[in-house]
């Protein structure tokens, strides 16, 4: 579909928020896939008919409150206003905890779930909580903590990976969000335990098309 560049900047616009799988790192390495292989990317394609776009904004190491002391300027809530002046922004997708789950934070699922509210809070000063789609992450793989992996995470943090789904879904049935788990329809690179590959991407795109549809923001 060809838009004009004036029929493309009155489209209303879907942000999707989160950390280096919205972002998408390519399992294993620092390098981005391709605008297309990412999830977001097929999203565009996937929403322009319906007179949306895609606004990125994914960030490698993102938390939803936690100060990471080896990556400062993390913390996904001190980046949402920005978006309160944000033309014509109708919906958004969010999508954090993965990082949360760092052997710094000694986090519980619960606690990840009180970061992620306060994000919602945020959010929701400028956009219907029936516009905001939460997803709980990709569960973290047994072996991610390796030290030929990323050794921030511990076999603790796997644990409370496994416990973010039901905690977001309770948040989001009880605040009036739609809700998707990530890890029921996708897992992450055997790579790294904690990325999605090309595979990964196209599976998530597919079910958040579904959601979106299904849940009425598209």
């Amino acid at each position: 579909m060809s838009l004009s560049s004036d029929e493309w900047s009155f489209m209303k616009q879907i942000l999707a928020f989160g950390d280096s799988n919205t972002w998408g790192l390519i399992p294993g390495t620092w390098d981005r896939y391709p605008e297309y292989v990412r999830w977001t990317g097929i999203l565009r394609k996937a929403v322009v008919s319906k007179g949306r776009r895609i606004l990125e904004d994914g960030l490698v190491g993102r938390t939803t409150v936690f100060d990471d002391p080896v990556r400062p300027l993390r913390r996904g809530i001190d980046s949402i206003p920005r978006y309160r002046e944000e033309k014509d922004l109708d919906a958004v997708i969010l999508m954090l905890g993965t990082n949360d789950c760092k052997n710094v934070f000694r986090p519980t699922p619960e606690k990840i779930g009180e970061g992620l509210e306060q994000c919602l809070d945020c959010f929701e000063n400028f956009v219907p909580p029936e516009k905001i789609l939460v997803l709980s992450p990709v569960l973290l793989g047994e072996n991610v903590w390796r030290p030929e992996k990323d050794p921030a995470f511990s076999p603790e943090s796997v644990q409370v990976s496994r416990g973010l789904k039901a905690v977001y879904r309770a948040i989001a049935e009880r605040r009036g969000h739609a809700f998707l788990a990530a890890s029921d329809v996708t897992v992450p690179s055997l790579i790294d335990d904690e990325h999605l590959n090309a595979e990964g991407h196209e599976q998530l795109a597919a079910a958040i098309v579904s959601k979106l549809n299904e849940s009425g923001i598209l």
